[in-house]
Order: C-alpha cells, then sequence, then structure tokens
C-alpha cells in the first residue's frame, strides 16, 4: 500500500499557503498539532495555567510515554526540556573531565556542541579531536576503533549534520563505544521525526532532540534521553525543587530518573503538542515515513543533478531527507530569494554551522532544502523550474 500523500497534504493547513522545503529548520506541524496547543492555550485563558496544566495531566505525562515508544526505551529515561540545545547541553555539561582526557566527534559537528568541546576544553585541559571520514563522506568506524585509548571519556556525533543529507553510522559507533565503556552523546535533531531512532539498536547513553524539525511539533520543545546505567554519572549543571527535593538545610536528593535534567517552568501547551506531533507520526508508522521521506530526496537530487552547473552536496553511504547543492555563478542567498518570492521556503547553510567538514570540502555555504513525507513531485518541479530562472 503506497503513502497516502494527500492525506498527509490535507492534514497541513500550510500546503495550501507555501511549498515548505525548510523541515530541516521546521516542519510544518499538521492540523491535530496545531489544534492540540491551540486548545490548551484557550484553556489556560479561560481557568488559568496552573489549573490548565492539572486538568491535562494525562496529556502532558503521557508525552513521556510516547515519546518512550519512539525511542524504544522507559519513561524514566526521557527528560522534556525547552529545545535540543538544552538537552544536549544538559547532558554534556552534565559529565566532568580532567586534563588529557579525550574527547572523540565526528568532521561534521554542529557549531554549538563544537563550541561547547573548546569551552570545556579551555576549563579543564582535556581535548578535543576529529574523527575522519571515509571515503563516503561519513565517520570512519574503523578509524574511531583505531582511536580509541583508557583517555577518551567521550564519543559525540551529530547523527544527520546541519549541511547536508549525510547520516552518520549511529549504530555501529554505538557498537564502538560499548565495547570500550565509553559514554556516548548523540545529536539527534535531525534525525528526530524522519527515521527511527531505537536506543537499543543505536546503544547511545545520551540523545538530545527537537520537536520543531521532521517531528513537526511546536517550537521551543525538545527531550533528553538518558541510559538508566548513565543517570548516576553524570550531575545535572544547575538543579531545582522540580529536578531535586531540598529535604533538609544542608541536604538535597535528585530526581532519581532522567526528571533530573528538567527544570520547573514548562511551556505545557508545547508538551502537549509534542505529545500529539509523536504520536501523529507514529500512526504513519516511521517505517513507512522513512521509506517516503528517502524516495522523495533521492529523486530530488538526480533531478537536480540533471541541471547544467548545479552539483549535489549530500554525502554518506546513507542519505536523509535534506538535501544540498551549489550551482556554479549563483549566490545561495540569490536562490533562496527568488523561491522566497515564488513562495517556496528553503535556506543557505554557512560554514560557520559545520566549520570543519565544511573546509575540508572546500565549501563556504550550500542552498539547503529539507523535503518532507507531505512534499510531492509538483513542488520539487515548481522548485526547479524557479531555479533554472535565476541567473
Amino acid at each position: 500500500m503506497g503513502f497516502d500523500v494527500a492525506r498527509a497534504r490535507a492534514e497541513t493547513p500550510g500546503c495550501e499557503t507555501v511549498i515548505h522545503l525548510a523541515n530541516g529548520g521546521a516542519g510544518l506541524m499538521p492540523t491535530p498539532v496545531l489544534n492540540a496547543v491551540k486548545d490548551h492555550l484557550d484553556l489556560e485563558a479561560q481557568i488559568g495555567g496552573y489549573e490548565a496544566r492539572r486538568a491535562r495531566e494525562d496529556q502532558v505525562e503521557g508525552l513521556y510515554e510516547s515519546a518512550a515508544r519512539y525511542f524504544n526505551c522507559s519513561t524514566d529515561e526521557i527528560a522534556s526540556v525547552e529545545n535540543a540545545t538544552v538537552a544536549w547541553d544538559m547532558a554534556f555539561y552534565s559529565m566532568s573531565f580532567k586534563p588529557g582526557d579525550r574527547i572523540l566527534t565526528a568532521a561534521a559537528e554542529y557549531a554549538s556542541n563544537y563550541i561547547a568541546y573548546l569551552q570545556m576544553a579551555r576549563r579543564t585541559g582535556a581535548v578535543v579531536e576529529v574523527v575522519p571520514n571515509d571515503n563516503s563522506g561519513q565517520l570512519d568506524v574503523a578509524a574511531l576503533e583505531n582511536m580509541i585509548d583508557d583517555r577518551v571519556k567521550l564519543i559525540s556525533v551529530t547523527h544527520v549534520p546541519t549541511n547536508g543529507g549525510l547520516v552518520n553510522p549511529a549504530a555501529a559507533i554505538g557498537k564502538v563505544a560499548r565495547a570500550a565503556g565509553i559514554p556516548y552523546l548523540l545529536d539527534a535533531c535531525q534525525s528526530f521525526g524522519q527515521m527511527k531512532l531505537d536506543m537499543q539498536e543505536i546503544g547511545c547513553d545520551m540523545a538530545s532532540v527537537t520537536g520543531r524539525k521532521y517531528m513537526r511539533g511546536p517550537r521551543g520543545t525538545g527531550l533528553l534521553y538518558v541510559r538508566k546505567s548513565m543517570l548516576d554519572r553524570l550531575e545535572p549543571p544547575f538543579l531545582d525543587l522540580h529536578s531535586a527535593l531540598w529535604t533538609g538545610p544542608d541536604s538535597y536528593e535528585m530526581q532519581p530518573n532522567a526528571k533530573r535534567f528538567e527544570n520547573w517552568e514548562k511551556y505545557v501547551a508545547g508538551q502537549i503538542g509534542l505529545k500529539t506531533a509523536i504520536d501523529y507520526a507514529l500512526g504513519w508508522g516511521i517505517d513507512a515515513i522513512e521509506t517516503r521521506v528517502t524516495a522523495l530526496a533521492d529523486s530530488f537530487r538526480g533531478k537536480l543533478s540533471a541541471i547544467p552547473g548545479v552539483t549535489v552536496r549530500d554525502l554518506g553511504e546513507k542519505r536523509c531527507g535534506i538535501v544540498t547543492f551549489t550551482r556554479e555563478g549563483v549566490e545561495p542567498e540569490a536562490i533562496m530569494a527568488a523561491m522566497s518570492a515564488n513562495r517556496i521556503n528553503c535556506s543557505v547553510s554557512r560554514i560557520s554551522s559545520t566549520r570543519i567538514d565544511m573546509t575540508q570540502r572546500g565549501l563556504e555555504k550550500v542552498l539547503r532544502t529539507g523535503v518532507h513525507y507531505y512534499n510531492n513531485d509538483e513542488e520539487l518541479d515548481r522548485f526547479l523550474e524557479v531555479l533554472e530562472s535565476v541567473k
């Protein structure tokens, strides 16, 4: 049975007004998610914020259950936070490093993460080392194995980098990390919602995600996964009266689960919206979503490659819904401006976001698109038509 694109588009109000190929930035919310957020905001306006939270307790707590189904983990291993950056920072800054400790990462690591590594290195004397890519452009797992020694204290990798369709081999990295007993932090910000993220198969100890991208949830939402065996090895960088209990004048106890990485104030409408988005994605079937997105992106790359002067820039053995390219003699900003004038959303990824990888490839910037299952061939053909008109 084929993917019901017509239904997906009918349940996506934005499809009526825009061609949205910026799903790597923020996906278009489907109607059930939009309604869930609006309904709760209406309830807050009617009866009060605290009262609305109590009235929707089952939905808020249901977020942990929905996330656990998606990740194939326990609800105790899920924290609900403001965004993927907070999720990732809460995990990374919970770790302790000393002079000479090694942090291993990928060439296409996201700038926010790499800046955090550098800050930690300045504070503690730890060192940051980049695992080279293999011939396909993904992280070289054999090279990673060869870099392992007793000084390696963290393997931290972005699953899907922001500057292309590459999907790093997360599960293969996990096998190396588990065999060596090294903590493994996965930034799954752009893979969440477009592919399966089974934490048992991947083998990471911590993973951060956002709700706003391929999951099609509201902005201002994120999740942190922390494996139970890691909980007591991490000291959250800050605590409050939600993440810990003040047990006496000079004592406190942290939450016994991943909620120790949360704080008290929450975007409750966003939490309910994110639960709805996860349930909506699970209803379509994550395998079906990945198959649809991957096929559409591969077809798009083929059409782009047929245009004279266009070079598709996506690397890796496995690729996802993000599609990037350059066009000889035309700045990406000019292409984006032309697309915007024709109600087509896309973006530009610059060297500042993934400096090491882009430098190694001799690129300053690329035009970035991100297709999702509600996009169709007619939209992609319209994009190509506008692209060919840009001089």
